[in-house]
């Protein structure tokens, strides 16, 4: 089971929240992005109470809290903040009772605030707090958003991995991360890729050295974050190897485990890579749409055969 300490700071201005009461707790301990809908718990039923998560408070529960009398609404508040609970978010823009802002600041809780309605905001801190706990790790390489498709490119030192991105941020594209990209394992199938913060719209080119892409190109030529959708390995052209020359077979590699469609393309002097990759981008998607330009054309040899 992994934990991880979420920053609340983060968590509020992520989420927009207001704080109702202050917390000296700056960061929660969590092993998972679920949360927790403390109605059971309010009528006294502690059995089964997932109190590490944040509790989210909606319509129901605050209506069943205001219908309480005062002496009773206490009792069950007491009992409830004696668990060790992150924070209590209150939805919809409603005003927690002032017995709820009391306790919290006893048991030093953080009571939030959001206009949002329950659902929309569970979904918005779900996802946030998916990707905080997401496994990460990090890869040589350099990651792109190429039409939409995220490109990682990858290969040995000095193949030309940062030469071809250049040319593709010159023809339009976006560069997400050179040389180091920290990757998100965001789901059992899907992976996202971000630079780290120090290196973060820079790139490296022999001979000239560190270079700013956001201030030589615009912030339209940069990219925080994006989906690592195809994986295109540069590697020096070996005259003894036999290259795939129809793409009828598709190749893969497994990043964190997660099975990634992977492309080999060899590099030698007159092959002009930005396009190349630009191409391959382009035929994922239509891939991803359902056409195969290699699938067409080996029907059509298989029909005239047929024919013939």
């Amino acid at each position: 089971m992994v934990h991880i300490l979420i920053n609340a700071v983060d968590f509020i201005q992520a989420l927009s929240l207001k704080e109702f009461t202050h917390s000296t707790r700056k960061q929660w301990d969590l092993h998972s992005a679920d949360l927790n809908r403390p109605g059971m718990q309010f009528v006294g039923f502690y059995e089964f109470f997932a109190y590490e998560r944040p509790q989210v408070v909606g319509l129901v529960e605050m209506s069943y809290l205001k219908s309480l009398p005062e002496d009773v609404l206490r009792t069950r508040l007491e009992a409830y903040f004696a668990y060790p609970i992150p924070c209590v978010v209150v939805c919809r823009g409603m005003a927690p009772p002032d017995i709820m802002l009391e306790l919290a600041e006893k048991h030093n809780v953080s009571i939030l605030g959001t206009g949002t309605e329950t659902t929309r905001f569970s979904v918005s801190a779900i996802t946030y707090l998916s990707t905080c706990l997401a496994p990460r790790s990090r890869m040589h390489g350099v990651l792109l958003d190429v039409y939409g498709v995220g490109v990682l490119i990858t290969g040995s030192s000095g193949v030309g991995k940062s030469e071809a991105a250049l040319e593709l941020i010159k023809r339009g594209h976006q560069l997400v991360a050179d040389d180091v990209v920290e990757v998100c394992k965001v789901s059992d199938t899907r992976l996202t890729g971000e630079a780290p913060e120090t290196i973060r719209h820079f790139m490296e080119i022999r001979g000239i050295g560190i270079i700013d892409i956001k201030a030589m190109f615009g912030i339209g030529a940069v990219a925080t974050t994006k989906s690592i959708d195809l994986v295109i390995h540069l590697e020096n052209w070996d005259e003894q190897k036999a290259y795939d020359r129809l793409g009828l077979s598709e190749e893969y590699t497994s990043i964190m485990d997660v099975s990634i469609p992977q492309l080999l393309l060899p590099v030698r002097p007159g092959r002009n890579l930005a396009i190349i990759i630009e191409v391959a981008a382009r035929n994922f998607s239509l891939k991803k749409m359902g056409y195969s330009a290699a699938k067409e054309m080996d029907n059509r040899v298989n029909e005239m055969m047929t024919s013939k």
